[in-house]
This record gives C-alpha cells, sequence and structure tokens, in this order.
C-alpha cells in the first residue's frame, strides 16, 4: 500500500474484515468526499427517537435564547449546551387521530420521521410515508458503503396489532424507505459491528466472524499485516490518530464481548435475545451510540436512525429506581409521585444523548473541526405529554454545526401549529439534499439561523 494510494476509501483488509480509516493528514485531499457544504467535509444527520413524550416542565427552559437554562431533564447536557438548541412549539398534525381514534403510540413512531398520517390498520396494507432518513439516503447515500443506518434497543414486531388497531410495524419503525416499506433497526451491537467491519456478503460476513469469535481474537489481530505498512507510511500525527481510532475500535469490540447474554430483566420480551445484546439498558444504548459514531468516523454511512425503545413501551427503569413501566407511568393523571418518576427516564435518556454527542465532539474528522461539528442530530418524541398524548408543543433537541450552518447555543421558539417537517425539510436542505416538500412540511424553519 504505497502512500500515493492512501486515501479517504483506503482501509485495513483480513479474513473477511475491511477496517476503514478516520481522516488522516496523509490523505490526498478533501476530493475523495461528495455532500460536502461549507464546513469543508460530508455533513452527517442522525434522529433520535424516545417514546411516550416528556415532563415538559422540568424540561423546557425558562430562558429564550442564548443563555439558556437547563432544567432538570437536560441538565446532563451541559458540557456540549453551546452546540445544540433546544426548539420549542414544533408539531406533528397527522399523530393526531384526525377521525381515525385511537392509537397515538404507533402514530407517534410512525408520523415521527414522515410527516404522514398513517393507515389504520393491523393486516399487511401498511402505509405511512417516506421518512426523511430516507429521502437524504436516496441522494446521498450512494457516496458511502452503506445508504443509513436503522438501530434499535426494542425490536418490536413487524406484524400484528400493537395499539388500537394498529400494525406493530408502525410501533417498531421510524424509517419508511417508502409509503408501505418500513426499514428495519438491528438491536444487537455485535450485529452491527461486524456488519460495519466485515466484507463480504453476509454469509461470509457471519462465517468469518464465528472463525474469530473461535480463536478468541480481536478483529484488529486479522488486519495487523495492513496495519503495519500503513503506519510506515504515516507521519508521526497521523500514527497517533490511527493508534488512538484502533484502541478505540478495539475497547468497543471488548464491551460487546462483555455483553450479557440474558435478557433484559426490565423488560419483558416474546423472543429471543441475541448473544451481544446487553442486560444493561444504558450500556446497550451507549454501545449503539458507539456504532452510530464510528460509521461516521469511518465514512461507512452519513444518516441513522436510532429508536431508543419503541413506541408505548412499558420497559421498566429498576437501574434508577423507578420499577414502574413507562408507559404506565406516562398516564400520570396530574399524580406528583409518577411526574417525578416520568422525568428521571426523561433525564435517564438525556443522559445517553449526552453520551453520543460528547462521544462526537471528542472526535476529529479533519479540516479543523469535530464530528459533532459537522453533524445535525435530532433528538425528540411526537409525543409532547404521555397523559394527554398531545402531538404540539413537542420536546425537540437538535444538535450539532451542521457544518458552521446552525447558530446553535440557544433555546428557539416557533409559531404555534409549525410542522415538525419544516425542521426536516431545513436540515435537507444544509445535508445538500433540497426537495420540494416532505410530509405536511409548508417551508423551513429560518429560526435556525439567525
Amino acid at each position: 500500500m504505497g502512500f500515493r494510494n492512501i486515501n479517504r476509501r483506503t482501509a485495513l483488509r483480513g479474513l473477511g474484515l475491511s477496517v476503514g480509516l478516520p481522516w488522516m493528514e496523509a490523505f490526498a485531499s478533501a476530493s475523495d468526499f461528495s455532500n460536502r457544504n461549507d464546513g469543508g467535509g460530508p455533513c452527517r444527520m442522525a434522529f433520535l427517537f424516545v417514546p411516550n413524550g416528556v415532563h415538559l416542565p422540568d424540561w423546557t427552559p425558562s430562558r429564550m435564547g442564548y443563555g439558556y437554562d437547563l432544567p432538570h431533564i437536560l441538565q446532563p447536557l451541559e458540557n456540549v449546551k453551546e452546540e445544540l438548541m433546544v426548539i420549542s412549539g414544533l408539531t406533528h398534525d397527522k399523530g393526531r387521530a384526525n377521525g381515525d381514534g385511537a392509537g397515538d403510540h404507533a402514530r407517534s413512531a410512525s408520523v415521527f420521521l414522515t410527516g404522514a398520517q398513517p393507515r389504520k390498520t393491523n393486516g399487511s396494507d401498511i402505509r405511512a410515508g417516506v421518512s426523511v432518513d430516507q429521502v437524504a439516503a436516496k441522494y446521498a447515500g450512494k457516496n458511502t458503503r452503506f445508504a443509513s443506518l436503522e438501530l434499535g434497543c426494542e425490536p418490536g414486531r413487524s406484524a400484528g396489532n400493537c395499539d388500537s388497531g394498529y400494525s406493530c410495524a408502525y410501533s417498531s419503525n421510524v424509517s419508511w424507505s417508502s409509503e408501505s416499506t418500513p426499514v428495519g433497526k438491528e438491536t444487537n451491537p455485535r450485529f452491527v459491528f461486524e456488519r460495519l467491519f466485515g466484507a463480504g456478503g453476509v454469509k461470509e460476513r457471519d462465517a468469518e466472524a464465528e472463525k474469530r469469535r473461535i480463536l478468541k481474537k480481536s478483529i484488529l489481530d486479522f488486519v495487523l499485516d495492513d496495519t503495519k505498512s500503513l503506519q510506515s507510511r504515516l507521519g508521526k500525527n497521523d500514527q497517533q490518530k490511527l493508534e488512538e481510532y484502533l484502541n478505540g475500535v478495539r475497547e468497543v469490540e471488548r464491551r460487546i464481548d462483555l455483553s450479557s447474554e440474558t435478557t433484559d430483566l426490565d423488560l419483558e420480551l416474546d423472543y429471543p435475545v441475541p448473544k451481544g445484546t446487553p442486560s444493561d439498558y444504558g450500556e446497550h444504548i451507549r454501545l449503539m451510540c458507539d456504532m452510530m459514531v464510528l460509521a461516521f468516523q469511518m465514512d461507512r454511512t452519513r444518516i441513522a436512525t436510532f429508536m431508543l425503545a419503541d413506541a408505548g413501551s412499558n420497559r421498566s427503569y429498576r437501574h434508577i429506581d423507578v420499577p414502574d413501566g413507562h408507559h404506565d407511568l406516562s398516564h400520570h393523571r396530574g399524580d406528583a409521585a409518577k411526574h417525578s418518576k416520568i422525568r428521571e427516564i426523561n433525564r435517564f435518556h438525556v443522559q445517553q444523548l449526552a453520551y453520543l454527542l460528547e462521544r462526537l465532539k471528542n472526535t476529529s474528522d479533519g479540516f479543523g473541526r469535530n464530528l459533532l461539528d459537522q453533524s445535525m442530530i435530532c433528538y425528540g418524541s411526537a409525543i409532547s405529554d404521555g397523559d394527554r398524548h398531545n402531538n404540539e408543543n413537542l420536546p425537540v433537541v437538535l444538535a450539532g454545526g451542521g457544518n458552521g450552518t446552525l447558530d446553535t447555543g440557544r433555546h428557539v421558539k416557533v409559531n404555534a401549529e409549525t410542522p415538525m417537517c419544516n425542521l426536516f425539510m431545513s436540515m435537507l436542505q444544509r445535508f445538500g439534499t433540497p426537495v420540494d416538500y416532505i410530509g405536511d412540511s409548508t417551508g423551513i424553519l429560518n429560526e435556525l439561523t439567525i
């Protein structure tokens, strides 16, 4: 591997593996990148979904604009406060019944990234809309090995009745490649890891992964020759970057290996939990966040979605002293004790968001920026208050600099009934994939810049 051949698409290879590289000074130029904007490098985009709404009094900052405060639920974001916007006032009208009756939770997931009213059915004739991530993937996905990455922590079901006559497909998916095709999510960190680093087809990757497990060796042991060859051609700074990156990969792999094979006792599941799925929910989320960071760092994909839990999830949170089911608690009826428990669940989810954002912030991608600078990370729910099941004034955080196109460090309030899809239109514009509309959009959000 000669120096002149080192570019963004160079990979370390061995035993069915393809270990992508982070950005380094030795890369010939930034010309390997498409989907660029003012920041120089490619933009990344991710969407994180949480179910059952939030406790808004402990979510919503009391001050607008710069110098906003972080209420109890958002306090874990203190270290990245200047890299995000808290956006109040957005609405998902198509999450409302609009004549279809009950089923708010199923609608909340299906509408989250589509802005489209789902057809009420528990049969095979499901219909929603194309989600914003898949709109972007259609245009920009050809530039990376994977057009998009879909992650989750609860596998859910793809058929049957999960919510008042709505198919389980609606509750279990936020990503839709067509009106009738949800994009299934991967919930096992090991499988995601193997997909990101494996070469060849699925059967080949699985076979080689089994060989490595039998030999009890790291993937990095099998790319050692390529690694040594590359290091001999790198400058001192690049050698250090490569070593730090590979140490990070090895650490993630080690944590996956330590993951318990037992079912998460905080959630009663009627399906088998595959090897590599941690019993610790927080570790499960963080490993999935690590997968997203690695995928962005290696430029395997630039688009990701992550369901921290399925719509209407009744997971228990015993690890934070909340043994009650989340969905049950969300029907609080104004009970102060339930409010207190809900806000702790909300805060736990935000702690995991903070982990992802800090990992992105501490990961360089060249061009004088970090991955958070070059990303747009949208976090939120399509239900505002879990008791009312309302779909206006949604809890939304937009983090990252969008390659210098977002004016962050603010609490922003938009006009009542502003479609959530207007935010998606604004993100697509900055991502370099503008479209005429998505869902029920009426334009863009001018509030994202000053």
